[in-house]
């Protein structure tokens, strides 16, 4: 395959969103030159009705990229409520909310008008059909819901990675180009642009991050097959007092009369600097949103929550968003490959497209970058494994909305049968919203052609084979203490050796005792760059565990103790190589 040192052409991404910046950075990461593709004047126009909620393990691949924090950028929330009517279903605490954020300022009620009494601030006449099942006292507790989420303006993040990549001399930025053609052959990738800048450029590999109108999937002839209209919202960005501060709010069937067409149910979502991006689910059609009926919406909403006269807000923004669900049949054509929003649709009850997109960019990037560096190696099956792993966690996400959808927006239907099921239909919108379960929860690549083989070696830990790996804090190379997520991303596997007491040792002195020495030999010995670190503890591991991670943050293998054999063998596998095992003991 093309590219490599011996070879000076870049990668070509096409489009500069957030997945084709981060995927130019991801690639500068591991020594990988790009060229991207920006069909805009490289400047994005701000839109706070335009936002992205990113979870954990995207924040830390951006934060990691970037070399900057998000915090200041967005808002990581304090906790999450579910209401019905005027019940609060289900409340959540984030890692690091205190007791009054987890209140969130509700106390009794907001304000008194929905703290579960009957009849006023918006009389009884919805109240009637409430049963016992539906309207149930307040839960006893909140839940923990691990770290919290982030919540940002996209021309933020957008901004924010073109900072990054504007310090990194292996990216060029081209502005004002518009793809009109793609030629491959033998060595590499030949695309070509209209526009001021028109001209051919050269490639080993090129990227689609171009968005749902794809010029690079359409050029490829990539059906991209799916759903339209699966969900259409009204939004608005204000800047407003809430009853609660810093708290992300669903509403369902809100217990006050609403203006023109309504599904029953709001989002309320903080920003930075006490703005709100608010959401009303809209039934299906294509009713026109007048700016009539969204300031009635705006004012009904903001009376309802605070059950008094409408408080002083300030209209930032407004927008309709219409979900469709689509998949690409295919993600790589010989050379070209798609990612984010060019591959796959989504976004549903809560779930995030730019988090699936994001994550293809750590998954593509390290294969990318393996290919890129060894051109004379035969790279095809793990090149291929982009494909394989990304669309089936993306077609299962796809699968489980399908399957939730109907019951949560098909009228009556389990409802009918089941008592109490609205807690159950609150469950599962709170998965997408919460970044859990089917629906919300960072996939796992079970199945994947890169699986390591079985062992005799291998042991269970809490995080199984294909997943995300947990985020402890390791000993470098170099001695330093680091987040083990820090050291991702920059083209080598990882292998962890769990060592209760290190921690309190300098690495010189433990590097040459017990099974270190052996253990450094294996991976000296291992068919790809890997880096040795070690941790005092991993969840579910044993003392002597060996984790072999990959550079995406995905377990490979967990041994017990030192194994050169099977350690090799794993590492051959997850590179979709062919050859031969080490006779080591």
């Amino acid at each position: 395959m093309g590219g490599g040192r011996g070879a000076v052409d870049p990668v070509i991404i096409v489009g500069a969103g957030p997945v084709g910046l981060t995927l130019a950075l991801a690639l500068a990461r591991q020594e990988v030159p790009s060229v991207v593709l920006d069909d805009g004047p490289g400047k994005d126009e701000p839109r706070l009705a335009r936002t992205a909620v990113l979870r954990e393990d995207t924040t830390a691949l951006v934060e990691r990229l970037t070399g900057a924090p998000l915090t200041g950028a967005g808002v990581r929330w304090s906790g999450w409520r579910s209401m019905r009517r005027r019940q609060v279903m289900r409340r959540a605490v984030f890692d690091g909310a205190g007791e009054d954020a987890s209140d969130g300022g509700y106390g009794g009620g907001y304000g008194g008008a929905l703290d579960g009494r009957r009849g006023g601030a918006f009389g009884d006449a919805d109240d009637a059909q409430d049963g016992p099942a539906e309207d149930s006292p307040e839960p006893r507790g909140a839940e923990a819901a691990g770290p919290a989420p982030l919540h940002l303006a996209q021309h933020v993040l957008t901004g924010i990675l073109r900072a990054a990549l504007a310090r990194e001399p292996l990216v060029k930025v081209v502005v004002e180009s518009r793809l009109d053609g793609v030629e491959q052959d033998a060595s590499g990738v030949t695309a070509h642009t209209r526009g001021p800048k028109g001209t051919w450029w050269r490639g080993s590999y090129l990227v689609g991050c171009d968005g749902p109108r794809s010029t690079v999937r359409k050029l490829q002839d990539i059906r991209f097959p799916g759903r339209t209209a699966v969900e259409r919202y009204a939004v608005a960005a204000l800047r407003t007092e809430l009853p609660w501060s810093g708290e992300a709010l669903l509403h369902r069937l809100p217990p006050w009369r609403t203006a023109g067409p309504s599904a029953g149910e709001v989002t309320a979502r903080p920003l930075p600097e006490g703005v709100w991006r608010l959401d009303w689910l809209l039934p299906p059609g294509k009713e026109l949103v007048t700016p009539e009926l969204l300031v009635g919406r705006i004012r009904e909403t903001l009376t309802g929550w605070t059950g008094n006269a409408t408080p002083a807000y300030e209209l930032l923004d407004t927008g309709v968003h219409t979900v469709h669900h689509r998949l690409a049949r295919r993600w790589r054509a010989d050379r070209v490959f798609l990612a984010g929003d060019a591959a796959h649709l989504l976004g549903a009850l809560g779930t995030q497209g730019l988090d699936e997109g994001l994550r293809d960019t750590d998954n593509l990037a390290w294969k990318l970058a393996a290919a890129w560096h060894q051109p004379s190696g035969s790279r095809e099956a793990l090149l291929d494994s982009y494909q394989e792993e990304r669309r089936a966690v993306v077609s299962a996400r796809l699968r489980a909305a399908d399957q939730v959808l109907p019951v949560l927006r098909g009228g009556r239907g389990l409802r009918s049968y089941v008592p109490g099921s609205g807690r159950g239909h609150d469950a599962l919108l709170a998965d997408g919203h919460l970044g859990r379960g089917p629906l919300g929860g960072p996939g796992a690549y079970t199945g994947s052609p890169l699986a390591a083989p079985d062992d005799e070696a291998t042991v269970p830990v809490d995080t199984p084979p294909g997943a995300p790996v947990a985020d402890v804090t390791v000993t470098a190379e170099d001695g330093t203490f680091v987040r083990l997520r820090d050291r991702l991303g920059r083209g080598a596997l990882l292998v962890v050796l769990v060592a209760p007491g290190t921690g309190v040792w300098e690495r010189r002195h433990w590097m040459s005792a017990g099974i270190m020495p052996r253990l450094a030999a294996a991976v000296t010995a291992l068919p790809y760059r890997a880096e040795l670190l070690v941790t005092e503890s991993y969840p579910g591991a044993a003392p002597h565990t060996v984790l072999l991670i990959r550079p995406d943050g995905h377990l490979v293998t967990a041994l017990a103790g030192v194994h050169p054999a099977a350690l090799y063998t794993a590492t051959a596998t997850t590179l979709a190589t062919q050859e031969p095992t080490p006779h080591t003991t």
